[in-house]
């Protein structure tokens, strides 16, 4: 397994373009919670499978794809058929990420989880990054990007865990209020500080 380097943080924060620079400029891999969330109800897979086995084929698109809406719809509407698709999900998700961490080859691994601190899965990784932003600034970027009105992205926001719980979890702080020139000398710094330890544990 290699050095794994957790990454998380709020919505609208700018996780992605911080992975996508890790990985542009240092050629560092990167596994994604999302990403594996979906594979894991691929078609065919053992977990779409088991959803379809609970909820009948009307879950599943005319292309055998699930229909996501539609189950967003069932599980905001019955608390206990979220708690089901949890514990059968939430599982798949870890090992898979597990075992596509264990494949990875560049020289630490990013781990790329946007509810790290709501499902206590810091634990996966060696060092955390939480990249954070000030909550007017999640605010603006969540209405001009998901072209949703002031109260459903206060919603969105209210939905995850506090700037302060993720920055609880934190070992590392990407600032983010700022244009994307300013990210980059804070991802070389800690890029060349992951090596050193990498380098010290060899």
């Amino acid at each position: 397994m290699p050095f794994v380097v957790g990454l998380t943080g709020g919505i609208a924060s700018g996780k992605t373009t911080v992975a996508n620079l890790f990985n542009q400029l240092y050629n560092i891999d990167i596994v994604d919670a999302d990403i594996v969330a979906r594979e894991v109800v691929e078609p065919n897979s053992k977990g779409l499978n088991a959803i379809v086995d609970k909820f009948g084929r009307s879950i599943l698109q005319n292309d055998g794809t699930l229909d996501r809406a539609k189950l967003r719809e069932i599980i905001f509407a019955h608390p206990d058929e979220k708690e089901w698709l949890n514990q059968l999900l939430h599982p798949m998700i870890r090992a898979k990420m597990l075992d596509d961490l264990d494949k990875t080859r560049s020289e630490y691994a990013l781990l790329v989880i946007p509810l790290m601190a709501e499902n206590g899965l810091q634990s996966l990784a060696d060092t955390v990054i939480v990249v954070d932003v000030e909550e007017e600034t999640q605010l603006r970027r969540t209405i001009d990007r998901d072209n949703v009105d002031h109260k459903q992205a206060k919603a969105i926001l209210a939905s995850q865990a506090t700037r302060e719980q993720r920055l609880a979890i934190a070992d590392h702080v990407i600032k983010n209020d700022t244009e994307n020139q300013k990210l980059l000398p804070q991802i070389t710094e800690l890029h060349q500080k992951f090596l050193e330890i990498c380098r010290e544990d060899l």
